[in-house]
């Protein structure tokens, strides 16, 4: 992979984390939740359960 690719998938991945941390921040303060796809069947997880 040639540096530049890899510098910018680094830096979208991390912007990625900051976007889902300050999300699921957000949801534990309404109690909320999260749907995820697994397998074709639709989980849902409450904020307050997912560990950073």
């Amino acid at each position: 992979m040639k540096k530049e690719t890899k510098e910018f998938t680094e830096k979208v991945l991390d912007g990625f984390h900051i976007a889902f941390r300050k999300e699921v921040e957000k949801k534990k303060k309404v109690n909320g939740e999260f749907a995820f796809s697994e397998n074709g069947k639709i989980k849902r997880v409450k904020a307050k359960d997912i560990k950073l």
